[in-house]
């Protein structure tokens, strides 16, 4: 499923790679990747260090993104199953 999203992004996005798009799908692709390496290696800690800074980082493109477009922030957030949605 992952790799046929990415396919499927890729061919959208293949002529712009600086997007705020590409940029945060690559960084939660790297994010899972990491995430699943640290289940098997807890104290790696400079993994750890790194997931982190992907998190911050991706974290400050989805509130560049938000703040400037929130359509397009809401579908990217559906897209990538990143936050929860709140039901009320």
């Amino acid at each position: 499923m992952i790799k046929n999203a990415f396919i499927s992004f890729q061919e959208k996005k293949e002529e712009n790679r600086g997007s705020v798009e590409f940029q945060v799908f690559s960084f939660t692709n790297k994010i899972r990747r990491l995430t699943s390496h640290l289940e098997l290696h807890r104290k790696d800690y400079l993994s750890q260090r790194g997931l982190r800074k992907i998190l911050g980082k991706r974290q400050r493109l989805l509130a560049y993104l938000s703040k400037k477009n929130r359509v397009r922030y809401k579908e990217l957030i559906n897209q990538l199953n990143i936050r929860e949605l709140k039901t009320r």
